[in-house]
């Protein structure tokens, strides 16, 4: 059993997120060790992805080495994640078992029969693929005899649902994009032919390499869509001082030095992203307020979560204007006091951020 200080474990999860010094420079290296970068497409300063990979690599990433990646097929977008392209097999024994093992539950019934009761619309979309794709979800015909019922958000989005229920059958998948519009296309013209492992060892395969990325991690955790949080039993056991029941680390990551840096991160980041384990580990307060009338927000529409070293230390409120060709920053939300070195690190990456976005810096903000 590891006993590790609230300290050890923050640099443990910052290290495994490649947030330290010296930066990495090879984007597919990057995309590989992180395994998933959420393809969130808001763009108050950046889509998600790229800002992951901005504040790893730094200004001198670009971001259509991103988009040809995908379009490339190196990196494939797999249920609203951008993965490498090798890791797919990993998944693929899960969609051959669409929509579980075992005992099913009612969502995932629910979800059978309406495909089943499409499966007309199902065909249809794999024949105007086959001979068109890849097309975006706008061209492609819903013949959908049962219409999908939501609590609203979805309703009326027979294609789109169904296409992604095609996604977790392994049926169609992402090839790239137009403009915003997600194009689609059959699975094997877009996977590669890799062999796939049985069910159990692709899992623990997985939970191995989302621990590497994590570091340090709960073995069970909150369900996450898309890319879960817990890995299960491997590495190996540990506690942390101040919090409660065990944590499971990557031996890998308990050796090795720390040259910690400061860097701005997506709301959407992997090392903010488990809220959870964000405030036990690093006792930072936060909540992305876009969802949030204006006059409720405390930090901001799309604030960034600050890191110097191995602290969270507050939240940058920051908006990207490119008719104005202006990136505004209008506050920086301090949560502890930062040394004057500290405080030029941060400001070098406010301004390596507008730099990077190709933006004027436009400073309106106020410290708290």
């Amino acid at each position: 059993m590891h006993q590790l200080t609230r300290e050890q474990a923050r640099r443990i999860a910052v290290r495994a997120q490649l947030l330290t010094a010296p930066r990495p420079d090879d984007l597919l290296e990057v995309v590989r060790h992180l395994m998933v970068l959420q393809a969130e497409p808001t763009s108050a300063i950046a889509p998600s992805a790229d800002l992951v990979l901005w504040s790893r690599l730094g200004s001198s990433y670009d971001v259509g080495e991103l988009r040809d990646a995908v379009d490339e097929q190196r990196l494939v977008e797999l249920q609203g994640f951008v993965r490498p392209a090798e890791d797919v097999a990993l998944f693929r024994a899960e969609m051959a078992a669409w929509p579980g093992v075992g005992e099913l539950k009612p969502w995932q019934v629910q979800r059978q029969e309406w495909v089943e009761a499409n499966d007309g619309c199902r065909r249809d979309l794999l024949e105007r693929l086959r001979a068109d794709g890849p097309l975006p979800a706008s061209e492609l015909p819903d013949s959908c005899e049962v219409p999908w019922q939501s609590s609203g958000w979805n309703n009326d989005r027979n294609v789109r649902m169904l296409l992604q229920m095609m996604v977790a059958r392994g049926e169609v998948a992402g090839a790239g994009r137009r403009g915003r519009e997600q194009l689609w296309d059959l699975a094997e013209r877009v996977y590669p032919d890799d062999p796939v492992p049985p069910v159990d060892e692709a899992d623990r395969l997985v939970r191995e390499r989302r621990l590497r990325a994590l570091g340090i991690a709960r073995a069970k955790a909150a369900l996450a869509p898309g890319e879960p949080h817990s890995v299960g039993e491997v590495g190996e056991p540990a506690v942390v001082e101040g919090t409660k029941g065990q944590w499971r680390v990557d031996p890998a990551a308990l050796d090795g030095s720390f040259d910690g840096r400061a860097a701005l991160l997506s709301p959407f980041d992997r090392l903010v992203q488990d809220r959870k384990r964000m405030t036990e580990l690093f006792g930072f307060d936060y909540q992305l307020e876009m969802y949030k009338p204006a006059a409720q927000r405390r930090w901001g529409y799309y604030a960034l979560p600050v890191l110097v070293g191995d602290r969270l230390v507050g939240k940058l409120d920051a908006t990207a204007d490119r008719t104005a060709g202006a990136l505004y920053v209008d506050a920086l939300h301090l949560d502890v006091e930062l040394t004057a070195a500290e405080r030029d690190a941060v400001e070098a990456e406010v301004a390596d951020l507008a730099a990077w976005l190709r933006l004027v810096l436009v400073d309106q903000r106020s410290t708290s």
